[in-house]
């Protein structure tokens, strides 16, 4: 007779009534009638991290309700990160699942995966970007970045060390526009972190 909480994926969540337990097998009395949580109105561009770290960001993305997340080349980002198991689907959804967990939370995060950066920033990003406030998280003599944003946010967070100056000309020829947390340099999955509770 015990309850919990359960959710349906990309659906409801609610409450299961414990009905029967064995060894292999749990029978639920499922209601489902709460909406998940609201996401957050935001796609984020990511240079692929490394492989021990990208699980870590999948799961904090996914926990702080990033409903698109583009992981992007970078100059900085070696060719070897690409190869990576953790790329594979299955690998992708296992870390998003364990944020959606985390956060209470139902709907996966979209995760696109872009392996040219010239031509993704080139011939598609405009369009993604198109009537939202478009960012570059990079250190440097830049506007601080806004707080408590009340609209759509394009942000784009470079890979350890930063976009090479190309990119931050490619990125900023389609709208978007650098801005910095301070003087310190932080690893990517704090950028991340830093930069959602701040614009949120």
């Amino acid at each position: 007779g015990d309850s919990l909480r359960v959710g349906l994926l990309n659906g409801l969540m609610g409450t299961g009534q414990l009905l029967s337990l064995t060894a292999d097998h749990a029978e639920l009395r499922i209601e489902l009638s709460q909406p998940p949580p609201t996401k957050l109105p935001i796609t984020l561009l990511l240079a692929l991290p490394r492989p021990k770290m990208l699980r870590r960001v999948l799961q904090t993305v996914s926990a702080m309700g990033v409903p698109r997340l583009i992981l992007l080349n970078s100059y900085r980002v070696e060719k070897s990160f690409w190869q990576t198991p953790f790329l594979q689907p299955e690998a992708i959804r296992e870390q998003l699942l364990l944020g959606l967990e985390q956060a209470r939370d139902t709907v996966l995060p979209e995760v696109i995966i872009e392996k040219r950066f010239k031509p993704f920033v080139e011939d598609r990003l405009a369009q993604l970007a198109a009537g939202s406030l478009g960012l570059i998280g990079h250190p440097g003599a830049y506007p601080a970045c806004p707080r408590a944003v009340e609209q759509p946010v394009t942000l784009a967070i470079g890979p350890e060390g930063g976009w090479i100056a190309y990119e931050v000309e490619k990125l900023q020829a389609v709208g978007l526009q650098p801005v910095q947390l301070g003087e310190r340099i932080l690893r990517v999955e704090t950028a991340v972190c830093a930069l959602l509770a701040r614009l949120f």
